[in-house]
């Protein structure tokens, strides 16, 4: 992958501009905490992938017009908005089911951890306030006589990367935070209720914001 097409002044102001977006909360942020909080560092790890790999398919989905067509349709926004409020308040009901026991960090199986990747991959695709980001943020630092198609994509490739790692840092930050606090079942419980009171939260938010941008 080649930034050829940018100008090293250009990218530092992407990059600065990336960071200060990326490290303020949204829905994927939340919902990262409240991962590793419920359920410890390798699950909150598992979800930052998820989250990253919904926002790239935001990312290209914007590059392929998929924005403009959410700018342009209340129809195809409201559909997926209320199709992403719907899942968060259905992974707050897993969370009231789940038992109160969990085991404690590191020790989660391959296949729960693929399962919470996916819940946070949905989470964050489908959030149709993402694709709007993208397509009002990136335009900023393309350069019109140049492939717009491509600087796109990359430019959304870099922020993907730069909102990966400050939500790999949250989740560090909640892991040490979990550990001071304690892992007994009592902890568990609170932290079971709260992830779901969390998803509920979010959900409600998801479904009653307009066109908003946030990640």
């Amino acid at each position: 992958m080649s930034f050829d097409l940018f100008s090293a002044p250009l990218l530092v102001a992407f990059l600065a501009a990336s960071f200060v977006l990326a490290v303020t909360p949204g829905p994927g942020v939340v919902y990262i905490v409240a991962r590793t909080l419920a359920q410890g560092r390798g699950a909150g790890l598992a979800s930052v992938a998820g989250v990253a790999a919904g926002n790239l398919g935001n990312a290209v989905g914007a590059a392929l017009g998929l924005a403009a067509l959410f700018a342009v349709s209340s129809l195809a926004f409201s559909v997926v908005k209320y199709a992403g409020a719907a899942y968060l308040i259905y992974l707050g009901i897993k969370a009231l089911r789940r038992p109160a026991a969990v085991a404690a960090p590191g020790e989660f199986a391959a296949p729960r951890k693929r399962r919470i990747a996916r819940d946070g991959f949905l989470v964050a695709l489908l959030n149709p306030k993402t694709a709007l980001f993208f397509a009002a943020f990136l335009p900023q630092f393309i350069d019109p006589a140049r492939p717009a198609a491509l600087q796109g994509a990359l430019l959304g490739v870099v922020f993907v990367a730069v909102a990966a790692l400050t939500d790999s840092a949250y989740v560090l930050a909640a892991s040490v935070a979990g550990a001071r606090i304690g892992r007994s079942q009592r902890f568990e419980t609170v932290g079971r209720y709260a992830a779901a009171a969390t998803y509920f939260g979010l959900g409600v938010f998801t479904a009653a914001t307009g066109s908003r941008t946030s990640r």
